[in-house]
């Protein structure tokens, strides 16, 4: 199972990493393996404002359909739009190509409340025993 060090976890098996002022999130590994082909993302309004642990976006694939929160408090500054076209994305490199938001931070975002990469790696072995 791959997950990635500097980027920060959520326990609902979100992932982001800052970029500079803005923050790119996605699902992860675990995520999209569990979900299963993924068939479509229902994402947030552009420029949208985001308060932490509000609905971020949904997904559906062929065996769940699930809503995101975000980890963070900002505004949608980009969707991938490349989603909307091949939604497999997600399931085909979930860390890259398959990325799914965006957002630049309205306030600080307090990352060490969120899971470094080997504390995720603890937390899905709970979760899955």
């Amino acid at each position: 199972m791959r997950n990635p060090e500097g980027l920060r976890y959520t326990n609902d098996h979100v992932w982001l990493e800052s970029r500079g002022e803005e923050f790119v999130l996605g699902v992860t590994h675990f995520a999209q393996e569990s979900m299963g082909e993924v068939s479509y993302v229902d994402f947030p309004l552009m420029e949208s404002g985001i308060e932490k642990g509000d609905l971020l976006l949904s997904i559906g694939s062929s065996k769940a359909f699930i809503d995101l929160t975000s980890p963070i408090s900002g505004k949608v500054v980009a969707v991938n739009e490349e989603i909307d076209l091949d939604p497999t994305l997600i399931n085909e490199d979930p860390y890259g190509r398959g990325w799914l938001i965006k957002m630049l931070p309205s306030i600080e975002p307090a990352l060490e409340e969120l899971m470094d990469s080997a504390a995720y790696g603890e937390f899905i072995i709970k979760e899955t025993t």
